[in-house]
């Protein structure tokens, strides 16, 4: 924390501007050292946030690194409540390297990923939650899911979990004073206001986690994996879905050989879409890798979107393609229905009774619309709304709370059995101490550094 970090905040590549950030008490003396006013301003001097024109050139032998507009914002009213400064050149990568490079050599150190946003947090500008929700807000894929980590960067997952800690905080307080005055009478009245309290408790974390495996896939987008033997259509499938040619489809068994990953948007649902290899046995090893990383992301699928050539009979590929969809959220596709029909459909019906069978021809574009309008009904019943529901997108929040939920649950039986206080007082107080892991107010070092580790660089 007394470093002075620097980084670029922008990606690498060509734009129209590009950004390099640094945070910590030497910031203006560094920027000064490697900035030049075009009116000879001194950035000392110069008014807070405002921008200033000038160059940046290289102090040991004078020459001109970029033009550029530079803006010094003073702690404490910074995203890292510690003095900024950025400098805003022309975007490409040497402009904004060459820039970094000049201030690491006049005393800045390189910034760790999310580092920006843990002095954010370690300085009490932001909670835990909230800092989070920044690097949602960049990796958001659709605008419902950048509303939800909106509201949660504004706080309404803290506000929530707040709210819940200072219903057990009261708890603990009873719980304190009815042990240390035990002559008072009052432990009776203790006893039914945990029961109260510790159902109101339990109530709202439900609540929570009842909103969890929706935000994790507005969140991470739903993992949809396409499965079939080869040449059934599934990549052509993919293609029509992304409504471009991402996978090579030819009439040549097995041109699928490994997993390909592409993200859509259907009606604020993010799909992650997986193509995979054609279920078969085969000889050829690479062939043979795919077709078992094909089963292993089905083990890990949201949404299986099982693809059946109606052109031709059932085969022992697509018995063994039924059995891995059996237990798991799928839909059937029935293909190239525009060809002779070769299928027994009531057959199949009687293998997958609980599916959905759709009828499809992709090289003619039919059936996609429908697919479509089936995977929202399957996990929305129809189009996704965001309302002002508070919603758990974070799968550490959602762990925190289902170990919050059994500490609760064990303090309600603990009273329910009139168990000694200072034993429920136990579970009371880890229930508060994992909801705080969410906010950050109890968390251990090692979980912040493995929070921010996953942040990107600039931020």
């Amino acid at each position: 924390m007394i470093d002075t970090i620097a980084a670029i905040s922008t990606a690498i590549g060509e734009s129209g501007i590009g950004i390099v950030r640094m945070s910590g008490k030497n910031s203006l003396d560094i920027a000064r050292n490697i900035f030049k006013g075009k009116v000879n301003e001194d950035l000392k001097e110069a008014e807070n946030r405002k921008l200033t024109y000038g160059h940046i050139y290289n102090p040991e032998d004078g020459k001109i690194v970029d033009e550029v507009l530079i803006a010094y914002m003073k702690s404490p009213y910074t995203y890292t409540r510690e003095d900024i400064v950025e400098i805003y050149c022309h975007g490409g990568a040497i402009s904004v390297k060459k820039i970094l490079e000049l201030i690491l050599e006049n005393g800045a150190r390189l910034a760790e990923p999310g580092e920006f946003t843990k002095r954010a947090f370690l300085n009490g500008r932001l909670d835990l939650s909230q800092a989070e929700a920044v690097m949602d807000l960049i990796r958001a894929k659709t605008d419902k899911s950048y509303d939800i980590s909106l509201g949660q960067l504004e706080g309404s997952l803290s506000d929530k979990i707040d709210e819940i800690r200072n219903i057990l905080l009261e708890m603990l307080a009873h719980v304190e004073v009815s042990i240390d005055f035990p002559d008072e009478g009052i432990e009776e009245v203790t006893y039914k206001d945990l029961k109260d309290n510790g159902n109101k408790v339990l109530l709202e974390i439900n609540k929570l986690l009842n909103t969890a495996d929706k935000g994790r896939i507005l969140r991470d987008g739903l993992n949809t994996v396409i499965l079939g033997k080869p040449n059934v259509g599934k990549s052509s499938l993919l293609n029509a879905i992304l409504r471009e040619n991402r996978a090579i489809v030819t009439d040549v068994p097995g041109t699928t050989r490994d997993i390909i990953e592409e993200y859509i948007n259907i009606d604020g649902i993010p799909l992650k879409i997986i193509d995979t290899a054609g279920i078969r046995s085969t000889e050829d090893l690479v062939e043979k890798i795919g077709v078992d990383r094909a089963k292993k992301v089905v083990e890990e699928a949201d949404l299986i979107i099982a693809v059946f050539d109606a052109s031709r009979k059932l085969s022992s590929e697509d018995e063994e393609i039924i059995e891995l969809v059996k237990e798991k959220n799928s839909i059937v596709l029935l293909n190239k229905t525009d060809l002779p029909n070769e299928y027994n459909v009531e057959y199949l019906k009687e293998f997958v009774p609980k599916k959905k069978v759709i009828s499809t021809s992709i090289a003619k574009g039919e059936g996609i619309e429908k697919l479509e309008e089936t995977i929202k009904e399957m996990f929305y019943s129809g189009e996704v709304e965001i309302s002002d529901e508070i919603m758990v997108t974070n799968i550490r929040h959602k762990n925190q709370l289902m170990k919050a939920k059994k500490n609760i649950e064990e303090a309600i039986e603990g009273i329910n059995l009139d168990i000694p206080l200072d034993c429920i007082e136990v579970d009371i107080r880890s229930c508060w101490e994992n909801l705080g892991e969410i906010s950050g107010d109890t968390i251990s070092e090692d979980i912040l550094d493995k929070i921010f580790s996953e942040f990107c660089i600039g931020k």
